[in-house]
């Protein structure tokens, strides 16, 4: 599969960028009996994807009807019509959500990537209507790279060490709860933990490295053993430069760097741009996103190689850079000094929404309902930081918290918290005024903040931002924690925080496309022979976040169009 040269000059199908949309396009051509190279800048696949936590929203599917699920799809589009207001795209959410379930039944029972239901994962904004409660999610079968070939091991991008618990990926669901459940002493959950952590052991002794694939590591992992199956050529190291077009101004092939030199690559039914969107170019940053001045301001969770490099391609060939709400998938990230020198970037996923935990700015004053999507967080985090000053936030917890559940990087017990407060990545107080002094937070208001939080965290109502109103918010909380499994006290000395900063998985801002994935000029025309897919393609969602998966789900579904509509196109059939 992977090769140091193109084995010919000429393909059907040629794909730039090797993430999840890039390989769902590859596949799906491949499958329909087109020859096809996917060119891929860096020297190892996955791209975002890989480093996520590779769960997919795409309702309706076989999964969900397997669980007794079946709701009609003006349901889900009247909670897509409530979330994401005047930038809903009524042509781009029918073609997404009719083709969803046939890319999820495609690539479950015919390819290598199976999948498992989110039976309990729930939409955002609960309060809306016609908010999913479960079962419009899925993520991919946990694997073992055993049963991968060395070719895709090769191939596959590591483990992202901050999300994992030295090297070992943890998934969301039954897997994360008995870890969690360990730190409060369950034997169940010990046991758990004891046969995970001692299968990784021995794989590190083995081969260096975890063998147990979960996650954006588990769904790249069967999608690149699925590109071998169908007979997919994947270069690595090899940047797609330019595009090359006929006088009828159809894209026909790529010019591309690879190991032995530039190449004339030619696609006969077209070239699938899939380069990762731009989260690592500091320009279009600086111009796009919020209070970011320089460009450096803001810290991506995506690979080096999300550079903006696949945009520019369709722009050269008159494309149009667009967006909705935002121009970026934000996250709220903390910056992990380690002892070598290199700073890593941590995402808080997880531990924003456990009871005994809020989310402050420099005033002392919360600014968001923590327990809501990571992008939530963010925004407002944008808007509450006083002018003037860098745009953070602390996120506060007290004894009882760190030793239950992690509060950023730093994890629960047994884990020692000596090296994260030794790097300074973990700040301690032994009062809350003590904590704010050491933070650079207004004193008097986070006391104030904290009196109000408890008062209501004992009654179980947040007053101010909802927290715990929503069956979201309940589910990333704890069960054991009453009368509101979001809400509980911070009042057991000593108080810890953590420094949380403006980042993203992603960019929404992409190249206009329609339902079919093709790339369309500032006429609305579609340029000929040229599709975009994942974080290239201007995101189905308007810049918004309704539910976990919102990138991946569109991103496997558009690459699946894209992959059967090429196909076609070397049938003969769309010529």
């Amino acid at each position: 599969m992977s090769t140091q040269e193109p084995r010919r000059d000429e393909y059907d199908v040629v794909v730039v960028g090797a993430g999840a949309g890039g390989l769902a396009a590859a596949v799906a051509a491949a499958h329909e009996g087109a020859s096809v190279l996917v060119l891929e800048s860096a020297d190892v696949c996955g791209g975002a994807t890989a480093w996520s936590g590779g769960w997919l929203w795409a309702p309706r599917s076989l999964l969900a009807k397997a669980e007794g699920i079946d709701e009609s799809i003006d349901d889900v589009k009247a909670y897509l019509r409530a979330a994401l207001g005047e930038d809903y795209d009524e042509a781009r959410i029918d073609a997404f959500l009719r083709a969803a379930p046939e890319m999820i039944e495609f690539f479950h029972t015919r390819t290598a990537l199976e999948f498992v239901p989110g039976s309990r994962i729930n939409d955002i904004y609960g309060e809306l209507p016609h908010a999913g409660t479960g079962n419009r999610s899925a993520g991919a079968k946990p694997i073992n790279a055993r049963r991968l070939s060395p070719s895709v091991r090769r191939l596959l991008r590591g483990q992202l060490y901050e999300t994992s618990f030295l090297g070992m990926g943890i998934m969301a669901g039954p897997d994360l709860g008995a870890f969690l459940a360990a730190a409060r002493g369950s034997l169940r959950g010990l046991w758990h933990c004891a046969w995970r952590f001692g299968f990784h052991v021995v794989d590190l002794v083995l081969h260096r490295q975890g063998w147990q694939l979960v996650n954006g590591q588990a769904l790249i992992g069967r999608l690149l053993q699925s590109a071998e199956d169908a007979g997919v050529e994947i270069l690595v190291s090899s940047p797609a430069r330019s595009l090359v077009t006929g006088e009828d101004g159809r894209v026909s092939g790529v010019v591309a760097q690879t190991p032995a030199g530039s190449r004339t690559i030619a696609a006969r039914s077209g070239v699938v741009l899939a380069g990762g969107g731009f989260p690592n170019d500091p320009e279009r940053r600086r111009q796009r996103f919020p209070r970011t001045p320089t460009g450096r301001e803001h810290w991506t969770l995506a690979p080096e190689t999300a550079d903006g490099s696949g945009v520019t391609l369709g722009e050269s060939v008159g494309g149009v850079l667009t967006q909705g709400a935002s121009a970026g998938a934000w996250c709220p990230v903390s910056l992990v000094p380690y002892r070598s020198g290199r700073t890593g970037v941590f995402p808080h996923i997880m531990d924003r929404a456990k009871p005994g935990s809020i989310g402050v700015v420099s005033t002392g004053r919360r600014f968001v309902n923590e327990a809501n999507g990571y992008y939530d967080y963010v925004t407002a985090m944008y808007g509450a930081a006083p002018e003037g000053e860098e745009v953070q936030a602390w996120q506060i917890g007290d004894a009882r918290f760190v030793r239950r559940f992690p509060l950023g990087m730093a994890k629960p017990r047994p884990v020692p918290l000596f090296p994260y407060l030794r790097s300074g990545y973990l700040v301690r107080g032994r009062t809350l005024g003590e904590l704010a002094r050491a933070c650079g937070i207004d004193e008097e208001g986070l006391q104030a903040t904290v009196a109000k939080f408890n008062e209501d965290a004992r009654a179980g109502v947040d007053s101010e931002f909802g927290r715990g109103s929503t069956p979201f918010n309940r589910y990333g909380g704890d069960p054991d924690s009453a009368p509101n499994p979001s809400l509980a006290p911070l009042e057991k000395a000593p108080f810890y925080a953590v420094r949380v900063r403006p980042g993203s998985f992603g960019t929404f801002a992409g190249l206009a496309a329609d339902g079919q994935a093709r790339v369309l000029d500032r006429e609305g025309a579609p340029i000929p022979g040229l599709y975009a897919v994942g974080a290239d393609q201007a995101n189905v969602m308007g810049g918004h976040y309704p539910a976990g998966g919102v990138n991946i789900g569109p991103a496997l579904t558009f690459g699946y169009v894209a992959g059967r509509e090429l196909a076609r196109v070397r049938e003969g059939v769309l010529r």
